[in-house]
C-alpha cells in the first residue's frame, strides 16, 4: 500500500526531522569541552569523564612534554575550553601562559600536581635541581599520586556538569579499583628483583616519585637540567657509579633519543633498554595509561632480573568510553 503525502505534509515532516536533528546535535554539543595536555591525564579524563565530556589533548603521544610549544591551532582549542586539566608543577608553562591569556574568563585551570601535593612533597633531582626552582612533574609515574589525581578529576567534573556527577564518581570508582589493582602488582614485581638490583638509572629523570613508593633507587639521571646531551666528564662519573653500585641494566626511551646512553651501557658492560616510557601510551590493546605502567614495570622488572609475570593480569583496558 503506497502512502501519499501532501506537499504541505512533506514540508512539515522535513521540518520535524530538521528539528529533531537539531535537538540531537544540541544535546551532543552541550558536552563539556574538555581541554587536557600531556597523554596520561588525557586518558585519565577520558575513563573518568567516558561519553559525557567531550576531550582534546592538544599534546601529541609522543611529544616531549618539556619542550612542547602550543602551535596556533591550539589558541581556538584552549578559547572554547570549558575546563583546562593540566599536570602543573611548571611541566607545561607555555601552555599555561597561552590559556590564562585566551581562556573564557570562567574555565578553570586545574593544575594537578599543584593541587594534589603540598610544597614540601615536591622532588628536585638530577635533571630538576633545586637552584633552577622547576620540581620534577612527574608525579603520576607513583600510583598513589595517580589515584589522587583520579580523584580531583571526578571533584572537579562533578562540579562542572553536576547532572552527571552519578556518571563521574561511578566511572571514577572503578578507574580507581585498577589503579589500585596496578598498585599492588608494581609491589608485587619489585618484590621479585634482587634487592641490591633494585636501582635505576635512566635518561630522563622521571622516576623520581615512583621509586621511593616502590622500594627502589634512583642514581643517576643521564639528562642534564638543560635537556641537552651531558658532556664526556658526566659522562664519566656515571660510568664509575654504575660500575661500583654493580646495576646490571640502564633505561632509556624512544621519546629521548640517545646514542651516549648506548656508549654510558657499553663501556659500563651493562644491559641498555631503551624501551620505558613517562608519557607515551603503547599500541592498541593496552593504548592507556595503565598500559604504560604495566609495560614500563615488566620491562624493568626483567631487565633488573625479577619476574615481570606479575603485571600478567592487570587490567589494561579503558572504560567509560
Amino acid at each position: 500500500m503506497k502512502i501519499f503525502m501532501s506537499s504541505a505534509a512533506m514540508l512539515l515532516y522535513a521540518l520535524a526531522l530538521f528539528f529533531h536533528h537539531s535537538l540531537l546535535a544540541a544535546e551532543g554539543s552541550a558536552k563539556p569541552n574538555v581541554v587536557t595536555t600531556v597523554s596520561p591525564i588525557t586518558n585519565m579524563v577520558r575513563n573518568i569523564g567516558g561519553i559525557h565530556i567531550k576531550v582534546t589533548g592538544i599534546v601529541p603521544d609522543g611529544a616531549d612534554s618539556h619542550t612542547f610549544e602550543p602551535i596556533p591551532s591550539d589558541i581556538k582549542t584552549l578559547q572554547a575550553a570549558d575546563l583546562i586539566v593540566m599536570n602543573g608543577l611548571d611541566l607545561e608553562l607555555p601552555t599555561l601562559k597561552l590559556a590564562q591569556k585566551v581562556k573564557k574568563a570562567a574555565t578553570p585551570v586545574l593544575q594537578l600536581g599543584n593541587r594534589a601535593l603540598k610544597e614540601e612533597d615536591w622532588r628536585y633531582d638530577f635533571s630538576f635541581p633545586r637552584e633552577h626552582g622547576h620540581p620534577n612533574p612527574h608525579v603520576w609515574l607513583d600510583i598513589e599520586w595517580a589515584m589522587r589525581y583520579a580523584e580531583i578529576i571526578r571533584d572537579q567534573l562533578a562540579a562542572l556538569d553536576p547532572a552527571n556527577e552519578a556518571a563521574y564518581r561511578a566511572n571514577a570508582a572503578i578507574y580507581l579499583g585498577k589503579l589500585q589493582q596496578l598498585d599492588r602488582a608494581i609491589f608485587a614485581c619489585v618484590g621479585t628483583i634482587p634487592e641490591e638490583n633494585r636501582k635505576l638509572v635512566t635518561y630522563h629523570d622521571s622516576f623520581a616519585y615512583f621509586a621511593p613508593r616502590y622500594g627502589m633507587t634512583v642514581i643517576a639521571a643521564v639528562q642534564p637540567a638543560d635537556f641537552a646531551e651531558p658532556g664526556p666528564r658526566e659522562v664519566m662519573n656515571i660510568i664509575k657509579q654504575i660500575k661500583k653500585t654493580g646495576v646490571p641494566a640502564i633505561f632509556g626511551s624512544e621519546v629521548f633519543p640517545s646514542k651516549v646512553m648506548e656508549q654510558i651501557a657499553r663501556e659500563a658492560n651493562v644491559k641498555f633498554v631503551d624501551q620505558l616510557s613517562d608519557d607515551e601510551l603503547p599500541a592498541p590493546p593496552h593504548h592507556s595509561f595503565i598500559g604504560m605502567m604495566a609495560g614500563n614495570v615488566a620491562i624493568m622488572t626483567e631487565a633488573l632480573g625479577g619476574n615481570p609475570d606479575c603485571m600478567a593480569k592487570v587490567d589494561t583496558g579503558n572504560i567509560g568510553f
